[in-house]
């Protein structure tokens, strides 16, 4: 018989595709036999073929990767229940067994021993879902059908979309009991360290019976040591059950305990037993229970990623409970998310300090955000982009005919600002002459427009920001004191790209979605090596030269990915410098492209034009390449 893929999430959830002699191809291309429109999967993703009677799955190089069992796999033989992990797709493999056919299960001799044995192990690679191939025969007395297939799969569907950990433990025991012969379920799971169980759910299917299973701390156990099934058939005679008195007072007649892989490893216990002396549970059941617990895995663990996010969430929401529009995660831009929530309340003023690009606006517009002056305006003048007339007409407004040109009057940023914040950057570029007058905004609330004589009265926030170093500047004479200690009330220095490295991938895909967009084109990331080269730039220009690197690849670039050789020459030769010691994939590929390159440019007598049609390439696509690849120093033109 055929095995299956049963897909139990993603665009294909629902459906079942067997497995027939040819290779099933996975991937978003047309060609592929199941195309999955997902754009996390790569257009040839995977392959599942039969290899001299065994079943391989082989990643085609994907761009995120297959995972089998949460394991990332190149090449890898498929074992029935199998998961496996495509994008944010996942299906089951499985290998249904029909009466006739030959199983790792019991044959038939010793199915009629079954019920004598008290303990059957059944190893994860020995887990295989059997249907009743025959109706029993007339008199006989049967027990409601475990095996089946259809039960399996609608199990995995009903758990897979559940998020909430307790109501998927819940769902998972009360689905079970539908179809096994059981009275009481439970669900194990014990931390990430150590054997101390973490949360235990017991369901009865008497909703009046008391919620009490007492389990063998010894079956327990071993399934977490080994991660086999057991099925321990008559537990009353069985003398390995002679000393735990809990367990036997409690009327087990029959269990099973199956693992629960979770993360690559054993981290939970499905775990069943009947109070009825007249039943037992055979291997089809323990097959069963070890199937469920091999299609729950995927699901618990997707709970589990879910509660950790909802607790991380609720902890950044107790310590910073505030809007702003800055994206990192490392624990200085934590720190910088706490120094907003705090002073946004107050109407302190603020020093922002940082080098260029680090986003000192961005923070000067979330502390306004979260201000009570958030619905009033937000003004913001940049200090060093004006001459001295032109920054004291901006800033404080002037009369008719104040000056040469000045043929109406004209309202400045202060009035602007009026009951909102006014943010002026590079403060530290501000002349002499206009800090004087600066000053006595701070002081008193009040300035004169240029060619004025009347006071205008102001209520605003100033939030203030620099890029130089202002303690210096007062010693020289070029910033005055009083002004620097009414500015500096409150202040916080932004972390440069460089020192927050941790954040660039994060940074990168935000970009590349925004930009992307803006552009009108659809990118669906950076390649591995792409990343690897932003990892390795030091980036001077910070923040601010990230998103200009990645527009220039978003726009330049062709591919559906961003590749290295779409990033700025900048970027790529200190990349190409941090890699000397090791040569790498891409430093492969990057030979072989020059090698290919100047193959044809020979062959074409230096025309690249005919160059790139023996390549295959667009004209414009090859002389970027040509450059990029430092081709033309090479006396390529």
């Amino acid at each position: 018989m055929n095995p299956k893929l049963v897909v139990t999430a993603g665009p294909w959830q629902g459906r079942i595709l067997a497995v027939e002699d040819r290779e099933v191809t996975v991937g978003r291309d047309p060609a592929n036999r199941m195309a999955i429109a997902d754009s996390s999967i790569s257009r040839r993703h995977c392959v599942i073929r039969e290899e001299e009677g065994r079943y391989v799955v082989h990643d085609l190089e994907s761009r995120n990767g297959t995972f089998v069992n949460g394991v990332p796999v190149r090449d890898r033989i498929l074992e029935g229940g199998d998961e496996i992990r495509i994008g944010d797709s996942m299906m089951l493999f499985l290998i249904p067994v029909f009466e006739g056919e030959e199983a790792h299960a019991l044959e038939a001799s010793e199915e009629e021993a079954l019920l004598t044995r008290t303990v059957v192990h059944l190893p994860a690679q020995e887990a295989v879902y059997v249907r009743e191939a025959a109706p029993p025969e007339e008199g006989a007395v049967t027990q409601p059908s475990v095996r089946d297939l259809g039960a399996l799969f609608r199990i995995a569907v009903a758990v897979s979309s559940i998020r909430d950990l307790d109501t998927l433990e819940r769902r998972l025991v009360q689905e079970v009991l539908r179809e096994l012969p059981a009275d009481r379920g439970a669900v194990l799971l014990r931390h990430e360290e150590g054997d101390e169980i973490a949360s235990e759910l017991v369901l009865c299917r008497d909703p009046l019976a008391k919620l009490d299973l007492p389990v063998s701390q010894t079956i327990v156990r071993h399934v977490f040591d080994h991660g086999e099934a057991i099925l321990a058939d008559d537990v009353l005679k069985d003398e390995k059950f002679a000393g735990a008195g809990s367990l036997v007072a409690s009327g087990s007649r029959s269990l099973i305990a199956a693992p629960l892989f979770l993360f690559g490893n054993v981290r939970g216990v499905l775990y069943f037993d009947t109070l009825n002396p007249a039943v037992h549970f055979d291997n089809g059941h323990l097959q069963f229970v070890a199937g469920v617990a091999g299609a729950a895995g995927l699901s618990l663990e997707n709970a589990l990623r879910f509660q950790r996010l909802e607790e991380e969430k609720r902890r950044l929401l107790d310590g910073v409970r505030v809007e702003h529009n800055m994206v990192g995660e490392c624990q200085k831009m934590r720190g910088v998310y706490q120094f907003v929530a705090k002073v946004a309340p107050k109407d302190a003023t603020v020093l922002i300090r940082g080098e260029s690009g680090t986003g000192k606006e961005l923070v000067a517009r979330a502390v306004h955000l979260n201000s009570p002056r958030a619905g009033r305006p937000f003004v913001a003048l940049n200090c060093a982009a004006l001459a001295e007339t032109l920054l004291e007409s901006e800033l404080f407004g002037h009369e008719k005919g104040a000056f040469t040109g000045a043929v109406a009057q004209k309202r400045g940023k202060l009035e602007l600002a009026d009951g909102g914040t006014l943010f002026l950057d590079e403060i530290g570029d501000v002349p002499l002459s206009v800090q004087v007058k600066l000053l006595r905004v701070l002081q008193e609330r009040e300035f004169e427009r240029v060619g004025g004589t009347r006071p205008i009265l102001v209520n605003i926030r100033l939030i203030a920001a620099t890029n130089r170093d202002l303690e210096k500047a007062m010693k020289e004479g070029r910033f005055r004191s009083d002004l620097y200690f009414r500015l500096n009330v409150v202040s916080v220095t932004l972390p440069p790209l460089r020192e927050r490295k941790e954040d660039i991938p994060l940074l990168a895909s935000y970009l590349v979605s925004k930009l992307s967009a803006k552009a009108g084109r659809r990118v669906n990331g950076l390649s591995p090596e792409a990343r690897a080269y932003l990892l390795r730039y030091d980036w001077p220009g910070n923040v601010r030269e990230l998103e200009n690197a990645i527009e220039h690849a978003v726009v330049l670039g062709s591919a559906d990915v961003i590749l290295p050789e779409d990033l700025p020459q900048a970027v790529l030769d200190t990349g190409r410098h941090g890699l000397a010691e090791a040569a790498t994939y891409h430093d492969k590929l990057q030979e072989l492209k020059q090698r290919l390159i100047l193959e044809a440019l020979e062959q074409s007598g230096g025309n690249v034009t005919d160059a790139a049609k023996q390549l295959g390439l667009h004209p414009n696509y090859l002389h970027r390449l040509i450059t990029n690849l430092g081709l033309r120093e090479s006396g390529v033109s």
